[in-house]
């Protein structure tokens, strides 16, 4: 496993070693003993899934403590653009965000610590996209900030004529409207 940092401190990027020969190819996606030591020490609790469209665009979501959420997230099938925006107030880096492609061909992770907003977008027809959470789902405590809030500078690569979201999420306030938790 190769750990690549990113330009915000905790959110990394991790290659696999994949092995490929006529048959197919086979890598580890996952292994607590390596994470924890490449990484960080994490014991994930919650396995997601979700399959979408290309234009869907979902996020920018979090929990508040206590039921904050580290995540492990990879595309298995398609690609993704994957954002992580840094919601800790007292960070250096706050309001900055990482975008990375994940996409079955290169199966990149990205590790997302807590006190980051999520979300990603479906570059391809169709995209499965996994995630390891480090705490369970708590309805209660889910927070989101607009994806469409043109003060993060975020290039969500997809058209927004085109992009597909949920009504939740058209209703996220602006990063400059939003009161961090952390």
């Amino acid at each position: 496993m190769n750990v690549i940092s990113t330009n915000i401190d905790g959110v990394v990027i991790i290659e696999p070693r994949v092995f490929e020969d006529a048959r197919g190819y086979f890598f580890e996606s996952f292994s607590q003993r390596e994470f924890n030591e490449k990484v960080s020490p994490v014991d994930f609790v919650q396995d997601n899934e979700s399959k979408s469209s290309f234009g869907v665009i979902r996020g920018l979501h979090f929990q508040r403590p206590p039921y904050t959420q580290s995540k492990l997230v990879r595309c298995v099938k398609g690609a993704v653009l994957d954002v992580a925006v840094d919601i800790r107030k007292e960070s250096p880096t706050y309001g900055r965000h990482v975008a990375v492609e994940l996409t079955e061909d290169n199966h990149r992770q990205l590790f997302i610590p807590k006190g980051f907003a999520h979300g990603f977008a479906v570059l391809s027809d169709i995209a499965v996209f996994q995630y390891k959470c480090d705490e369970f789902y708590h309805p209660e405590s889910e927070g989101g900030i607009s994806l469409m809030d043109a003060g993060l500078a975020i290039d969500w690569r997809v058209p927004m004529d085109k992009a597909i979201l949920s009504d939740k999420d058209k209703k996220h306030p602006l990063f400059k409207d939003f009161i961090t938790p952390f």
